[in-house]
């Protein structure tokens, strides 16, 4: 199926506005979603063979690799993804303002480089209208696969306004986290203005000790919080992180989001926004790499970033990675990439220890 979608399917698709593409998948998996004998069926191998459950932060996923946050921004297609092999699915980023995102256009496709350059800025519908639609499918506790939300600060608050910022975030916490398996606090996007500056040490600790005070008030029980960071830190920014993470009882983090760099004398360094697929990789392995082994493993790190086999999958579960996620390598590989990657970390699996 993988090298049917790369030589015939890809044709069709990067014809079409890269957008367009993008919502016909989403339709795709909203459709699979739908038809429940055929996803039933399909559900059934979430699991691989040779594979078994594995349990991070509390939570129990049927394989390794997860579909990340920004390929299902308002919940449309999430119940089909187990189905197409994704052990967890997260979706958001959900901000608490309803809003359109930035201008089109705001993806731009580099086949050559197997890299995406995105600037989407966050379109969604919004939170509460988000819980609304997950309320509508399988609840907590019946689902084959985790379900993560993914929250975000709204454009219209001001970053420097800690105090309206935080209670952005925390009024999507109130409403998101009762549907969530997990919830993923992002402060790592490029495209929206002053996002990145919560990764300081200070405003980090704020938000995050906040939101665990919510987590911990929730009726049916506390969450696991994950914070998803950038690829574009220095180590101290990356210990300061670990700290705070530590310091908040956060479950875990989630390595990396886009990056604002770009490989030297290439054509994605002509337009802004976040880049990945192949290139970030060596980046988002780095990143990883470090939070591990300075953590001596004891913060779960979730890898992200450039995975388009499951050769690059396990070498971030080499570097100590929990779980993986993929969204850029569905683009260049289709979606076969899922099982693909759960039957290969399944049988490295039965190699560990």
């Amino acid at each position: 199926m993988g090298i049917l979608y790369e030589k015939v399917a890809t044709r069709a698709l990067f014809a079409m506005n890269p957008e367009a593409a993008h919502t016909l998948a989403l339709r795709g998996m909203a459709l699979l979603g739908s038809t429940g004998p055929l996803r039933a069926w399909l559900e059934r191998s979430v699991t691989p063979a040779g594979g078994k459950p594995i349990k991070v932060a509390g939570l129990s996923f049927p394989n390794f690799v997860g579909l990340a946050a920004g390929f299902d921004k308002d919940g449309l297609g999430w119940k089909g993804a187990a189905a197409l092999g994704f052990g967890h699915v997260e979706i958001g980023t959900a901000t608490w303002h309803a809003q359109p995102g930035n201008e089109k256009p705001r993806v731009f496709r580099y086949p050559s480089l197997r890299a995406v350059v995105n600037r989407y800025g966050f379109p969604n519908i919004g939170s509460e209208a988000i819980a609304q639609r997950i309320a509508r499918g399988p609840a907590r506790g019946h689902r084959v696969a985790p379900l993560g939300i993914n929250i975000g600060k709204s454009k219209i608050v001001d970053p420097a306004d800690r105090e309206a910022v935080a209670k952005d975030y925390l009024a999507s916490f109130k409403a998101l986290a009762p549907h969530a398996d997990y919830v993923a606090v992002n402060i790592s996007s490029p495209n929206t203005p002053g996002l990145r500056t919560l990764q300081d040490r200070g405003p980090l600790l704020s938000l995050l000790s906040q939101i665990q005070k919510a987590n911990r008030e929730l009726a049916d029980g506390p969450r696991p919080l994950f914070l998803k960071i950038a690829p574009d830190l220095n180590p101290r920014q990356l210990d300061d992180i670990l700290a705070v993470v530590a310091e908040t009882s956060f479950s875990g983090i989630i390595a990396s989001n886009t990056t604002i760099s770009r490989p030297q004398g290439t054509e994605a360094c002509e337009v802004t926004g976040g880049l990945s697929g192949a290139p970030l990789l060596p980046r988002a392995l780095e990143v990883v790499r470090y939070l591990c082994k300075t953590s001596d493993g004891r913060i779960p790190v979730i890898g992200c970033g450039g995975i388009l086999s499951a050769a690059d999958a396990g070498r971030f579960m080499d570097e100590g990675a929990a779980l993986v996620q993929i969204y850029s390598g569905l683009v260049f590989r289709g979606p076969s990439l899922a099982r693909e990657v759960a039957q290969g970390l399944a049988w490295r699996q039965l190699t560990w220890i």
